[in-house]
Protein backbone atom coordinates (compact mmCIF):
# COMPACT_ATOMS: atom_id res chain seq x y z
CA UNK A 1 0.00 0.00 0.00
CA UNK A 2 1.33 3.46 -1.22
CA UNK A 3 -0.08 6.10 1.75
CA UNK A 4 0.46 9.74 0.92
CA UNK A 5 0.44 12.30 4.36
CA UNK A 6 0.14 15.54 3.89
CA UNK A 7 1.15 18.16 6.82
CA UNK A 8 4.22 15.93 7.79
CA UNK A 9 6.12 18.50 10.46
CA UNK A 10 2.87 19.10 11.93
CA UNK A 11 1.67 16.95 15.37
CA UNK A 12 -0.37 14.82 13.56
CA UNK A 13 1.26 14.61 10.75
CA UNK A 14 4.68 13.80 12.35
CA UNK A 15 2.93 10.59 13.94
CA UNK A 16 0.85 9.32 11.01
CA UNK A 17 4.52 9.29 9.36
CA UNK A 18 5.94 6.51 11.84
CA UNK A 19 2.79 5.13 12.97
CA UNK A 20 1.82 4.22 9.00
CA UNK A 21 4.77 2.80 8.32
CA UNK A 22 4.48 -0.78 8.79
CA UNK A 23 1.27 -0.53 6.47
CA UNK A 24 3.25 0.45 3.25
CA UNK A 25 5.44 2.97 1.34
CA UNK A 26 4.73 6.14 3.37
CA UNK A 27 4.74 9.37 1.21
CA UNK A 28 5.33 12.30 3.90
CA UNK A 29 5.28 15.87 2.08
CA UNK A 30 4.74 19.74 3.83
CA UNK A 31 4.74 23.14 2.86
CA UNK A 32 8.50 22.73 1.71
CA UNK A 33 7.56 19.82 -0.49
CA UNK A 34 4.31 21.04 -1.96
CA UNK A 35 2.26 24.46 -1.66
CA UNK A 36 -1.28 23.39 -1.08
CA UNK A 37 -2.99 26.09 -2.71
CA UNK A 38 -1.28 25.28 -5.83
CA UNK A 39 -4.26 23.06 -7.35
CA UNK A 40 -2.31 21.90 -10.07
CA UNK A 41 0.68 21.14 -8.69
CA UNK A 42 -0.80 19.33 -5.74
CA UNK A 43 -3.26 17.07 -8.55
CA UNK A 44 -0.12 16.99 -10.58
CA UNK A 45 1.94 15.50 -7.79
CA UNK A 46 -0.91 12.83 -7.10
CA UNK A 47 -0.67 11.78 -10.24
CA UNK A 48 2.99 11.13 -10.49
CA UNK A 49 3.19 9.13 -6.93
CA UNK A 50 -0.53 7.26 -7.55
CA UNK A 51 -0.93 6.49 -3.51
CA UNK A 52 -3.85 3.88 -2.55
CA UNK A 53 -4.33 6.34 0.60
CA UNK A 54 -4.04 9.86 0.78
CA UNK A 55 -4.33 10.93 4.80
CA UNK A 56 -4.29 14.87 5.08
CA UNK A 57 -4.02 16.60 8.59
CA UNK A 58 -2.34 19.47 6.67
CA UNK A 59 -4.81 22.46 7.48
CA UNK A 60 -4.99 26.49 7.30
CA UNK A 61 -5.34 26.31 11.56
CA UNK A 62 -4.83 30.10 12.21
CA UNK A 63 -8.02 30.75 13.47
CA UNK A 64 -7.48 34.32 13.59
CA UNK A 65 -5.69 34.79 11.19
CA UNK A 66 -7.84 33.42 8.83
CA UNK A 67 -10.59 36.13 9.19
CA UNK A 68 -8.48 38.44 6.98
CA UNK A 69 -7.22 35.57 5.09
CA UNK A 70 -10.24 34.06 4.07
CA UNK A 71 -9.10 33.14 0.62
CA UNK A 72 -5.71 31.28 1.87
CA UNK A 73 -8.05 29.41 4.46
CA UNK A 74 -10.21 28.22 1.75
CA UNK A 75 -7.57 27.11 -0.69
CA UNK A 76 -5.83 24.89 2.00
CA UNK A 77 -8.82 23.67 4.15
CA UNK A 78 -11.30 22.77 1.17
CA UNK A 79 -9.69 23.45 -2.35
CA UNK A 80 -6.71 21.30 -2.01
CA UNK A 81 -8.81 18.32 0.04
CA UNK A 82 -11.19 18.75 -3.03
CA UNK A 83 -8.72 17.89 -5.55
CA UNK A 84 -7.53 15.19 -3.22
CA UNK A 85 -10.65 13.56 -2.99
CA UNK A 86 -11.35 13.73 -6.46
CA UNK A 87 -7.92 11.77 -7.28
CA UNK A 88 -8.38 9.15 -4.71
CA UNK A 89 -12.32 8.74 -6.32
CA UNK A 90 -10.69 8.23 -9.96
CA UNK A 91 -7.90 5.85 -8.39
CA UNK A 92 -10.27 4.13 -6.15
CA UNK A 93 -8.80 4.64 -3.20
CA UNK A 94 -9.34 6.19 0.19
CA UNK A 95 -9.13 9.61 1.61
CA UNK A 96 -8.99 10.18 5.12
CA UNK A 97 -9.35 14.04 6.16
CA UNK A 98 -10.00 15.60 9.81
CA UNK A 99 -11.92 18.55 10.36
CA UNK A 100 -12.89 20.51 13.20
CA UNK A 101 -15.46 20.87 16.61
CA UNK A 102 -15.46 24.48 15.14
CA UNK A 103 -17.73 23.41 12.10
CA UNK A 104 -20.90 23.81 14.88
CA UNK A 105 -21.52 26.94 16.41
CA UNK A 106 -21.55 26.02 20.05
CA UNK A 107 -25.23 26.81 21.21
CA UNK A 108 -26.36 22.91 21.97
CA UNK A 109 -26.21 22.11 25.64
CA UNK A 110 -25.59 17.99 25.07
CA UNK A 111 -22.66 16.64 23.06
CA UNK A 112 -22.33 17.37 18.76
CA UNK A 113 -23.27 14.25 17.21
CA UNK A 114 -22.25 14.01 13.20
CA UNK A 115 -26.20 14.35 12.16
CA UNK A 116 -26.40 18.13 13.91
CA UNK A 117 -26.46 20.87 11.57
CA UNK A 118 -23.29 22.47 10.79
CA UNK A 119 -23.42 26.41 11.41
CA UNK A 120 -19.78 27.86 12.01
CA UNK A 121 -19.32 30.73 12.97
CA UNK A 122 -15.70 31.87 11.78
CA UNK A 123 -13.64 31.95 8.54
CA UNK A 124 -11.56 28.81 10.01
CA UNK A 125 -14.62 26.66 9.99
CA UNK A 126 -16.60 27.54 7.15
CA UNK A 127 -13.74 26.65 5.52
CA UNK A 128 -13.31 23.40 7.17
CA UNK A 129 -16.99 22.64 6.44
CA UNK A 130 -16.42 23.60 2.68
CA UNK A 131 -13.11 20.79 2.76
CA UNK A 132 -15.82 18.53 4.54
CA UNK A 133 -18.24 19.06 1.78
CA UNK A 134 -15.89 18.83 -1.13
CA UNK A 135 -14.64 15.74 -0.10
CA UNK A 136 -18.08 13.59 0.68
CA UNK A 137 -18.64 15.38 -3.31
CA UNK A 138 -15.82 13.38 -4.70
CA UNK A 139 -18.33 10.48 -4.36
CA UNK A 140 -15.07 8.09 -3.58
CA UNK A 141 -14.25 6.09 0.09
CA UNK A 142 -13.38 8.34 2.35
CA UNK A 143 -13.52 9.14 6.21
CA UNK A 144 -13.97 12.05 8.03
CA UNK A 145 -12.31 12.65 11.23
CA UNK A 146 -13.88 15.69 13.35
CA UNK A 147 -11.59 16.24 16.47
CA UNK A 148 -11.21 18.98 18.75
CA UNK A 149 -8.70 20.71 21.31
CA UNK A 150 -5.63 19.30 19.43
CA UNK A 151 -2.54 19.23 21.26
CA UNK A 152 1.04 16.98 21.61
CA UNK A 153 4.91 17.37 22.70
CA UNK A 154 5.42 18.70 19.37
CA UNK A 155 4.18 21.60 17.21
CA UNK A 156 2.35 24.93 18.07
CA UNK A 157 -0.56 24.40 20.72
CA UNK A 158 -2.11 25.38 23.68
CA UNK A 159 -0.23 22.45 26.22
CA UNK A 160 2.94 23.41 24.54
CA UNK A 161 2.09 27.51 25.32
CA UNK A 162 0.70 27.11 28.78
CA UNK A 163 4.04 25.11 29.60
CA UNK A 164 6.03 27.93 28.19
CA UNK A 165 3.80 30.70 29.81
CA UNK A 166 3.82 29.37 33.25
CA UNK A 167 7.70 29.41 33.26
CA UNK A 168 7.42 33.17 32.62
CA UNK A 169 4.35 34.54 34.61
CA UNK A 170 2.82 34.36 38.42
CA UNK A 171 -0.73 34.11 36.95
CA UNK A 172 -2.24 32.60 33.89
CA UNK A 173 -5.41 34.40 32.97
CA UNK A 174 -7.63 31.57 31.09
CA UNK A 175 -10.92 31.01 29.82
CA UNK A 176 -13.43 28.86 31.67
CA UNK A 177 -16.71 29.01 29.76
CA UNK A 178 -15.75 27.31 26.51
CA UNK A 179 -16.11 23.01 26.99
CA UNK A 180 -14.36 20.72 24.95
CA UNK A 181 -12.00 17.40 24.82
CA UNK A 182 -8.32 17.59 24.59
CA UNK A 183 -7.30 15.43 22.18
CA UNK A 184 -3.57 14.11 21.45
CA UNK A 185 -2.47 14.45 18.16
CA UNK A 186 -0.82 10.51 18.44
CA UNK A 187 -4.34 9.09 19.81
CA UNK A 188 -5.96 10.62 16.25
CA UNK A 189 -2.89 8.96 14.41
CA UNK A 190 -3.10 6.10 16.43
CA UNK A 191 -6.68 5.17 15.72
CA UNK A 192 -5.80 6.44 11.91
CA UNK A 193 -3.82 3.65 11.29
CA UNK A 194 -6.14 1.38 12.83
CA UNK A 195 -9.09 2.36 10.73
CA UNK A 196 -7.19 2.14 7.65
CA UNK A 197 -5.24 -1.23 9.05
CA UNK A 198 -8.82 -3.19 9.95
CA UNK A 199 -11.08 -1.57 7.40
CA UNK A 200 -8.98 -2.38 4.24
CA UNK A 201 -9.78 -5.13 2.10
CA UNK A 202 -7.64 -6.87 -0.14
CA UNK A 203 -8.42 -7.69 -3.67
CA UNK A 204 -7.09 -9.74 -6.45
CA UNK A 205 -6.58 -6.24 -8.21
CA UNK A 206 -5.34 -4.10 -5.22
CA UNK A 207 -6.35 -2.87 -1.93
CA UNK A 208 -10.32 -1.44 -1.61
CA UNK A 209 -11.81 0.09 1.46
CA UNK A 210 -14.94 -0.92 2.75
CA UNK A 211 -16.85 2.02 0.86
CA UNK A 212 -20.20 0.81 2.67
CA UNK A 213 -17.91 2.69 6.18
CA UNK A 214 -17.28 5.69 4.39
CA UNK A 215 -18.67 9.35 6.28
CA UNK A 216 -17.82 11.58 8.94
CA UNK A 217 -16.68 10.22 12.46
CA UNK A 218 -16.48 12.35 15.34
CA UNK A 219 -12.80 11.69 17.33
CA UNK A 220 -11.86 12.93 20.51
CA UNK A 221 -10.32 11.91 23.56
CA UNK A 222 -13.06 11.24 26.37
CA UNK A 223 -14.93 13.28 28.78
CA UNK A 224 -15.04 17.45 29.23
CA UNK A 225 -13.17 20.41 30.48
CA UNK A 226 -12.81 23.86 30.12
CA UNK A 227 -9.60 25.70 28.78
CA UNK A 228 -9.04 26.68 32.18
CA UNK A 229 -9.35 22.89 33.77
CA UNK A 230 -6.79 22.05 30.41
CA UNK A 231 -4.23 24.77 31.54
CA UNK A 232 -4.70 23.56 35.35
CA UNK A 233 -3.97 20.29 35.12
CA UNK A 234 -1.07 21.14 32.92
CA UNK A 235 0.39 23.29 35.46
CA UNK A 236 -0.33 20.94 38.13
CA UNK A 237 1.17 17.82 36.32
CA UNK A 238 3.72 18.69 33.71
CA UNK A 239 7.43 17.89 35.05
CA UNK A 240 9.05 20.33 33.58
CA UNK A 241 6.82 22.38 35.82
CA UNK A 242 7.49 20.70 39.04
CA UNK A 243 8.91 24.74 40.83
CA UNK A 244 6.23 26.62 38.60
CA UNK A 245 3.12 24.65 40.76
CA UNK A 246 3.22 27.87 42.54
CA UNK A 247 1.68 29.40 39.16
CA UNK A 248 -1.91 31.18 39.39
CA UNK A 249 -4.36 29.88 37.01
CA UNK A 250 -7.44 32.37 37.23
CA UNK A 251 -11.35 31.81 35.26
CA UNK A 252 -12.09 34.40 33.20
CA UNK A 253 -15.01 34.97 30.81
CA UNK A 254 -14.36 34.59 27.31
CA UNK A 255 -15.84 37.80 27.41
CA UNK A 256 -12.28 38.90 28.82
CA UNK A 257 -10.26 37.69 26.56
CA UNK A 258 -12.12 38.54 22.45
CA UNK A 259 -10.68 37.31 19.84
CA UNK A 260 -11.06 38.40 16.01
CA UNK A 261 -12.84 34.62 15.29
CA UNK A 262 -15.73 33.68 17.56
CA UNK A 263 -15.08 30.03 19.49
CA UNK A 264 -17.90 27.53 19.85
CA UNK A 265 -18.76 27.59 23.97
CA UNK A 266 -19.45 23.84 23.46
CA UNK A 267 -17.26 22.11 21.64
CA UNK A 268 -18.04 18.45 23.29
CA UNK A 269 -17.97 15.70 20.02
CA UNK A 270 -20.26 12.33 20.81
CA UNK A 271 -17.69 9.81 19.63
CA UNK A 272 -20.47 7.58 19.80
CA UNK A 273 -20.47 6.23 16.08
CA UNK A 274 -16.73 6.19 15.82
CA UNK A 275 -16.84 3.18 18.92
CA UNK A 276 -19.60 1.49 17.55
CA UNK A 277 -18.57 1.10 13.97
CA UNK A 278 -14.77 0.38 15.12
CA UNK A 279 -15.25 -1.04 18.13
CA UNK A 280 -12.67 1.71 20.58
CA UNK A 281 -13.41 3.33 23.34
CA UNK A 282 -12.09 6.91 23.72
CA UNK A 283 -9.20 7.43 26.30
CA UNK A 284 -10.40 10.37 28.93
CA UNK A 285 -8.64 13.05 28.08
CA UNK A 286 -7.02 13.62 31.31
CA UNK A 287 -5.04 10.26 30.67
CA UNK A 288 -4.00 10.71 27.44
CA UNK A 289 -2.63 13.86 28.76
CA UNK A 290 -0.57 12.27 31.33
CA UNK A 291 0.54 9.85 28.93
CA UNK A 292 1.52 12.64 26.87
CA UNK A 293 3.54 14.53 29.29
CA UNK A 294 5.31 11.69 30.24
CA UNK A 295 6.65 10.87 26.61
CA UNK A 296 10.29 12.15 25.59
CA UNK A 297 10.50 10.83 22.64
CA UNK A 298 9.29 13.70 20.52
CA UNK A 299 10.35 16.19 22.93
Amino acid sequence: MKILVTGAAGQVGWELNRLLAPLGEVIAIDLADLDLTDEAALRGFIQARAPDVIVNPAAYTAVDKAETQPDVAMAVNARAPAVMADEMARRGGLMVHYSTDYVFDGSKSGPWVETDTPNPLSVYGRTKLAGEEAVRAAGGAHYIFRTSWVYGRRGGNFMLTMMRLAKEREELRIVADQFGAPTWCRMLAERTRDVIRDTWVNTDVRPRVKRELSGVYHLTNGGRTTWHGFASTIVATAPELTDRRHVKVTPIATTDYPLPAPRPANSILDNGKFERTFGTIAQPWDGALAECLADRSVA
